[in-house]
C-alpha cells in the first residue's frame, strides 16, 4: 500500500501516517501548539484511517502525538472565533469533528492511544474513541469545557460515561479538574500507566499481542461491544444538539474565549 499516494491530496502536514510492521500509526503533528486539533486535522483523520484500513497486513492502528509534551491538548482554540462562533459555523465544525470521532470509534481494526503529556478536552475524547489507552506517568488529563463555556457533544459524553461510569463522568466533567496519569487510571480513563521510558515497550507489547490474534474474531467482538455502547432511540438527539448550540451562543462562551486569550479566570453569569 502506498499511503502517501492515497493521502497526498487530502492530508494535512499536521497528520503523519505511517506503517510500522503490523501496525499503522497516526501522529498528531503540531508540537508547537501541543498537537491541538485543527479542522484540517479533524478532516484528515477519517482519510488516514481509511487508507490504513485498505492494507490487510495492518492489524491495528496506534494514535500518538509528536514530541514529548502532548498527545493532543484539545481543539485548536485559535480557530474558535471563526469556526466555532455562530450557529452555522458551529454546526459545520461539529459535523467535521463528529465524523472524525465516529470514524475512529467505529473503526473495524483495533485502535490504541499512546499518550504522553497533555490529553485534554478533544484530545481525551480522541483517546476515548480508541479501544485501548496506554499513558506515560507524566501525562495529564481533563475535560475543561466548563472553563470555556463551550458545548460538549452527546457522543463524547457517551464515550466518557462508557469508560468511567456516570459517577466518575460527573466528577470529571463538572469539576473540569486536571488529573495526573495515576489518578486517570484509577478513574478508568486509561488502561495502563508506565514510566515514560517504558511507554514504547508497553505499546509494542499490546501491538504484538493484538496482531497475533485472528482479525475477524477481533472485528466481530469489537463490533458487538460497540453495539452495546450505542445511544438508545429513546434519547432525543435533536434536544441534545440544541443544548450544545445554546452553549456556543451564550455570553459565557464569549467570555470563556476572551478570558482564555487574556490568560485570566473567566467570570461566568449563566447567560
Amino acid at each position: 500500500m502506498n499511503i502517501e499516494r492515497i493521502l497526498q491530496d487530502r492530508i494535512t502536514d499536521n497528520i503523519i501516517v505511517e506503517k510500522r510492521g503490523g501496525a499503522g500509526w497516526i501522529t498528531f503533528n503540531d508540537p508547537g501548539r501541543h498537537n491541538a486539533v485543527s479542522v484540517a486535522m479533524w478532516e484528515a483523520i477519517p482519510v488516514a484511517l481509511a487508507a490504513l484500513g485498505e492494507d490487510p497486513a495492518i492489524r491495528m492502528v496506534v494514535l500518538t502525538g509528536a514530541g514529548d509534551r502532548a498527545f493532543v491538548s484539545g481543539a485548536n482554540i485559535s480557530q474558535f472565533d471563526n469556526m466555532r462562533s455562530g450557529e452555522e459555523a458551529v454546526l459545520a465544525y461539529e459535523k467535521v469533528a463528529e465524523a472524525a470521532q465516529m470514524a475512529l470509534y467505529d473503526y473495524d481494526k483495533p485502535t490504541l492511544a499512546r499518550i504522553k503529556g497533555y490529553c485534554i478536552g478533544g484530545g481525551l475524547n480522541i483517546a476515548l474513541c480508541c479501544d485501548l489507552r496506554v499513558a506515560s506517568d507524566d501525562s495529564s488529563f481533563s475535560i475543561p469545557a466548563g472553563k470555556l463555556g463551550l458545548g460538549y457533544r452527546m457522543t463524547a459524553i457517551r464515550n466518557l460515561v462508557t469508560a468511567v461510569g456516570p459517577a466518575r463522568a460527573l466528577e470529571i466533567f463538572l469539576t473540569a479538574t486536571r488529573f495526573k496519569a495515576a489518578e486517570a487510571a484509577e478513574r478508568g480513563l486509561v488502561h495502563k500507566v508506565v514510566p515514560a521510558a517504558e511507554l514504547d515497550a508497553a505499546v509494542e507489547d499490546y501491538v504484538g499481542a493484538i496482531s497475533a490474534n485472528a482479525p475477524l474474531t477481533l472485528k466481530a467482538g469489537k463490533k458487538m461491544i460497540r453495539q452495546l455502547q450505542q445511544i438508545g432511540p429513546e434519547i432525543d438527539m435533536d434536544a441534545m444538539k440544541r443544548l450544545v448550540l445554546d452553549c456556543f451562543e451564550s455570553n459565557d462562551y464569549r467570555e470563556g474565549r476572551k478570558a482564555f486569550a487574556e490568560k485570566r479566570p473567566p467570570v461566568f453569569t449563566g447567560t
